[in-house]
């Protein structure tokens, strides 16, 4: 379990720097299909996961002169409020209904930043 653990982490974290995605979208996914964790732990142990990545990435990017910090802390803080009424809803709703919301909303991100690129691709 240390192993893939490991794994997930090492994978997220190139990913997560290298495309800027989120460390949820991956670490969700692979806590669940890897480690065997129940949608519910995995999105719980990724809220956790993600704080180093994040402040690590966002220090390397703020060296790179890439970083709004107050985009970013705007939009932090505005999560808050968010965040504590996700974390009531994933405790009250079915199991099935957030994991299905979860991959809906990945196939939803997913064709629209495909649907984007594709669209300054023909423009280039």
């Amino acid at each position: 379990m240390i192993a893939e653990a490991i794994l997930i982490g090492v994978a997220a974290g190139v990913l997560s720097g290298l495309l800027g995605i989120g460390g949820g979208a991956l670490f969700v996914p692979g806590l669940v299909l890897i480690l065997g964790l129940s949608q519910v732990e995995a999105e719980a142990t990724s809220l956790l996961a993600i704080v180093p990545v994040a402040l690590l990435g966002a220090w390397r990017q703020h060296g790179y002169g890439n970083l709004r910090v107050r985009h970013g802390a705007i939009i932090g803080v505005a999560s808050i409020p968010g965040a504590l009424v996700g974390v009531v809803l994933v405790n009250v709703l079915p199991e099935r209904a957030i994991e299905y919301g979860f991959a809906l909303l990945l196939v939803v991100l997913s064709w629209q930043m495909f649907r984007g690129a594709l669209a300054q691709l023909r423009r280039s």
